[in-house]
């Protein structure tokens, strides 16, 4: 009988059943997206394409032939997207209005779609999967009021009638039934003239356009003349050579292919963490907003208001009387504060660290400016009594004094108002409430004082604003027509061990909802100016322009950005508040003259940690108080 052997045996771990799954989609997008070199991650995150990369849906482990077909539909869509799509041509031909903008992109992604579908019956059947179930999700079915169905949905799905003869979902046939006959009858010829052009995208877009002004949606519109066009497209092929700053342009004004529409409500919104973040790609990214600002060739400028206008656009309230301002205790009782603080700190535990590491980093650098300094020898000020010993070997000797000088590191509030909208659900919302939490602790340290305040809704698609203008007859121009929500999450005053808890609350379940800029920034402004600290910095973080259906369905389609712009110039030009802001997936900087714009959530922290250093480094050499000299 032999001896028994000690040779140990290496097993292979079982592989889990959707990975091979997993690999077909990965290696269907590469085909038809037409690349040979392209990564395609899955995770519980909203799909994403950038210029080298994709973000999928993780598929559930128990995959259903439905849950199959609309993860295909998610990958076929952004596969389209980057095999049929020209960004520089839609920057170009892009107009500047919301709703506009909106409608546009939908037609152009309406268009991408088309394309695929025509061609690969399989296709389409993937993206009517994912066009059903985005509706199927949503109170869709039950809308009866024209100003609660989006009119850019309308569209997309009219022009895709037109380009494939497919019909809406079953789920979405009560939005085109309310916009077709007003949409056909203004816009007739230009849907017919669609289906012809669906291969040139520029011809298609300029149709697209025309259909805008047929919907006297055109006055929103920035296109350029024929050379600047030709001029555009010399400057492409010059961008299509450069190296990494063009790609960073491309991912920029890719990332937004999916976002979660900012309209959707609470019972659309589904529970599981994938199903919540993956938006339909049936909405085009706003890449108008996403091109890099410091592109000097690119000819397209968003419009700003008048510049010697002091009073700013028309702006009103329907009515505030249905507005809040509320503190985060008071939103729910304290056993809930504790629970959500305690899933915020389990979420994010890896990312803690680093940024805990960039919040001591810019620590070092505050304290550093703080440190005290002293002038010796003097003949006047306090004893030195470091030097008494002369006085003692030497009676004669006079006695020396010292006197601190003056330290340019000044007294100092600092606001993070952090957007609360339905679009910053999921990841960006916490890592916005970590990044706020690890900051405010950390400047607190320093003796900087910090505010953290939100703003939100308390509906969506308008609350009792709405409620009250529709028992009123519905007036014309009624103005902002929501429920604002303003949120105090850490008073200045208030020590940050008292607070914590409370950031825990954007974790909440339907807290998320409208977010509508403008009068956010405006109240943040004014609690800032009612404060006794010699600086005062406002730092904005946001993820979007701003957003109210029920304010734009009844308003110019601008009525909502026009505002947050006048706001902005008359903080910037005639303030003493410095005012940032930070955009996650959307270019602030057409906005803010100080922004920077990051693709990732994950890049909040360290962007927050170093803009802050780097103004606390910036005014101590250059503040806006008068200048002083400065003792040697």
């Amino acid at each position: 009988m032999a001896p028994p052997s000690n040779k140990v045996v290496k097993t292979t771990p079982k592989e889990a059943p959707v990975e091979p799954f997993k690999r077909a989609v990965a290696s269907c997008f590469k085909a038809i997206a037409g690349v040979a070199e392209f990564e395609v991650a899955f995770a519980a995150e909203r799909p994403s394409l950038g210029p080298d990369r994709v973000r999928l849906p993780e598929p559930p482990r128990r995959l259903s032939a439905h849950d199959a077909a609309v993860l295909r539909g998610h990958a076929d869509s952004l596969a389209l997207r980057l095999a049929c799509h020209d960004n520089g041509v839609h920057r170009r031909m892009a107009p500047t209005g919301d709703v506009a903008r909106a409608v546009f992109d939908a037609a152009e992604q309406a268009r991408v779609e088309a394309l695929g579908g025509n061609r690969m019956e399989g296709v389409k059947r993937n993206l009517s999967a994912m066009l059903a179930d985005k509706y199927h999700r949503g109170p869709y079915a039950d809308i009866t009021d024209r100003a609660d169905a989006p009119i850019e949905d309308a569209v997309a799905l009219l022009v895709r009638e037109r380009l494939t003869g497919q019909p809406p979902p079953p789920d979405a046939r009560k939005i085109v039934e309310l916009w077709r006959d007003f949409i056909e009858s203004r816009a007739e010829d230009d849907l017919a003239r669609l289906a012809d052009s669906i291969e040139d995208q520029k011809a298609f877009s300029q149709i697209t356009r025309d259909l805008l002004s047929s919907l006297e949606m055109g006055e929103d519109s920035a296109l350029e003349s024929d050379d600047d066009a030709e001029q555009d497209d010399k400057t492409d092929g010059r961008d299509d050579q450069a190296g990494e700053d063009g790609d960073t342009r491309e991912e920029e004004s890719q990332q937004g292919a999916t976002e979660v529409e900012a309209e959707l409500s609470d019972d659309q919104l589904p529970e599981s963490a994938v199903e919540s973040e993956a938006g339909p790609p049936a909405e085009m990214p706003d890449e108008s907003e996403m091109g890099d600002a410091d592109e000097a060739s690119e000819p397209w400028q968003p419009r700003t208001p008048p510049g010697g206008d002091r009073n700013g656009p028309e702006y009103h309230a329907f009515t505030p009387k249905f507005d809040e301002e509320v503190r985060a205790e008071d939103l729910c009782d304290a056993e809930e504060l504790t629970r959500l603080r305690t899933y915020l700190d389990k979420q994010l535990s890896n990312l803690q660290g680093v940024v805990a590491r960039l919040a001591n980093r810019l620590q070092r650098r505050l304290l550093a400016q703080q440190n005290r300094a002293w002038e010796f020898d003097l003949e006047e000020g306090v004893l030195d009594p470091a030097r008494l010993s002369r006085v003692v070997t030497d009676p004669t000797a006079a006695l020396s004094f010292k006197r601190e000088r003056d330290t340019q590191f000044r007294d100092t509030v600092v606001t993070l108002l952090i957007d609360n909208s339905g679009s910053m659900r999921g990841r960006p919302i916490t890592v916005a409430a970590t990044c706020a939490d690890i900051l405010a602790r950390t400047l607190e340290r320093c003796g900087v004082k910090v505010e953290v305040l939100g703003f939100t809704t308390r509906a969506w698609k308008g609350g009792q604003s709405r409620e009250a203008w529709l028992a009123g007859g519905k007036p014309v121009n009624p103005g902002r027509l929501n429920d604002l929500r303003h949120i105090i999450y850490k008073a200045a005053d208030s020590p940050w061990r008292r607070s914590r808890r409370n950031l825990g609350l954007m974790m909440r379940e339907g807290l998320l909802k409208e977010n509508i800029d403008g009068e956010a920034l405006d109240w943040a402004h004014k609690r800032l100016l009612g404060r006794p600290e010699a600086r005062k910095i406002l730092m904005m973080i946001s993820d979007g322009a701003p957003v109210d259906d029920s304010t734009l369905s009844v308003n110019a389609g601008n009525y909502l950005e026009r505002h947050l712009r006048h706001i902005i110039s008359e903080i910037e030009t005639r303030s003493p508040v410095e005012l940032i802001a930070i955009g996650i997936g959307h270019d602030v900087t057409r906005y803010y003259r100080r922004a920077v714009t990051i693709v990732d959530a994950e890049e909040l922290g360290g962007v927050m940690t170093e803009k802050l250093a780097e103004l606390f480094a910036e005014t101590t050499v250059a503040p806006r108080a008068p200048s002083r000299k400065r003792m040697h």
